[in-house]
């Protein structure tokens, strides 16, 4: 099948939109990148998602309009790849949408006034009901509409009414894709937020690790934009913070946030280490005169010494949780895949290196996948699973009581076509 994967990320850069060509099911999927294209978003929209994303500045209207608006950005992006790698629209079997987060809430609120369903459901508290929810925004209608293709989208959701988070979601297809008979493999992601997938050597899909470690790039990108005034959206290979050096006192105080002692599954977002973390951060750096080299420094050193600890602290290594920053690690077969933008900051991946030694730290170029279009692949090889009826979250990782199909369906001119195909009757996972 060939399938349009698209995807905006924390970072609310732009628009990642990969081309795939999957074949075969289960651990036997293959993927062929097909195509591969970031579309920057149009100035102003990030500034838009960000404040839309926010309770104080949010409002319902804005969301209405940009949810729509998002819509025909996306279209734009899956038209024009298609086009790009020499494909008519009507060659696309499918295309599979995450869309834009712009609310996460991951953790339960009670709420009155509701009857639970069923008096085994969990959340139920003396008479309160507990809520998850997300949001992501990039009207699927119109994509569906403006390209004649089957979409499918919104995959969090469903995973939340099965009583997960709805993240993280890519463990699935790590698993299909990346699983070893030989050696463990934690494949990290580096974005605006950081989540870790750990595949046990021979791995059953139960036996996955895969949360959130904490923030990827979202401190140091939000620092370099004050830093800056807004003139760098990012620190380009980490050129900044390699001129500056780390500050204990400060990098201690962040690995005292208690994000990272809380227990998996768990996932976090911009609603954590967005714009109000980011201001205190820089405000006790401008107490302390730092200068702004050793500022980003610090943010980064934070983002690597995050994620060892969250190793240390919650992966199957045979190694002491929570024995300090840069301890080492002494696991016999593991290996890491980097993959995401984070990979490519030279200085974050040196402090990674050194954190983890000595577990080889390797790039998912390194098995013949791109690291900037995994994610937009992901979402891809998620929408087929979902037209094919396979269950596509793995419940050790989302928190979810069982495996359910994510996704909603819009259909396109080769619906019916679609609805023809199935799986093995083995099923997918094994």
């Amino acid at each position: 099948m060939k399938i349009i994967g698209l995807l905006s990320g924390t970072s609310v850069d732009g628009i990642d939109a990969a081309l795939v060509d999957i074949t075969g099911y289960g651990l036997e999927t293959q993927v062929r990148l097909l195509g591969f294209e970031t579309y920057p978003f149009p100035e102003g929209v990030r500034e838009r998602v960000l404040e839309v994303s926010s309770p104080e500045t949010g409002t319902v209207d804005k969301i209405c309009h940009l949810n729509f608006y998002l819509g025909e950005l996306f279209a734009q992006a899956a038209v024009h790849l298609a086009k790009q790698g020499g494909y008519d629209l009507e060659e696309i079997d499918l295309i599979g949408t995450h869309g834009q987060t712009i609310h996460h809430l991951p953790e339960p609120r009670y709420e009155r006034g509701l009857t639970p369903p069923s008096p085994l459901r969990p959340e139920e508290k003396s008479g309160f009901l507990a809520i998850r929810s997300t949001l992501q925004i990039g009207e699927p209608s119109i994509i569906a509409e403006r390209t004649g293709c089957t979409v499918v989208a919104d995959f969090r959701p469903r995973d939340i009414a099965a009583g997960g988070e709805g993240a993280p979601l890519a463990p699935y297809a790590h698993y299909l894709l990346f699983r070893s008979g030989e050696n463990a493999r934690a494949v990290h992601n580096i974005g605006g937020i950081s989540n870790v997938t750990f595949i046990p050597a021979r791995a059953e899909p139960q036996q996955v690790i895969a949360f959130d470690t904490g923030p990827g790039n979202v401190i140091i990108d939000g620092l370099t934009r004050e830093i800056t005034r807004g003139k760098l959206s990012f620190d380009l290979d980490g050129r900044m913070a390699a001129g500056g050096q780390v500050h204990p006192p400060l990098l201690n105080w962040l690995m005292e946030h208690p994000y990272l002692r809380k227990p998996p599954p768990k996932t976090t977002g911009r609603e954590e280490f967005g714009g109000e973390f980011i201001q205190k951060l820089f405000g006790k750096a401008v107490e302390q005169n730092l200068p702004s080299e050793d500022l980003l420094a610090t943010a980064t050193a934070f983002t690597a010494e995050s994620i060892a600890d969250s190793y240390r602290r919650f992966l199957p290594l045979g190694i002491e949780a929570g024995t300090g920053p840069s301890d080492g690690l002494k696991p016999a077969s593991v290996e890491v895949i980097l993959c995401g933008g984070g990979a490519r900051n030279k200085t974050l991946a040196a402090m990674l290196q050194k954190a983890l030694s000595p577990i080889p730290v390797k790039s998912v170029e390194d098995y013949g996948y791109s690291g900037d279009a995994l994610e937009a692949l992901l979402f891809a090889l998620l929408a087929r699973e979902t037209v094919l009826g396979i269950p596509n979250n793995l419940p050790s990782a989302t928190g979810a009581r069982y495996p359910v199909v994510l996704g909603k369906i819009l259909p396109g001119r080769n619906w019916r076509s679609l609805l023809s195909l199935s799986p093995p009757l083995e099923g997918s996972r094994r």
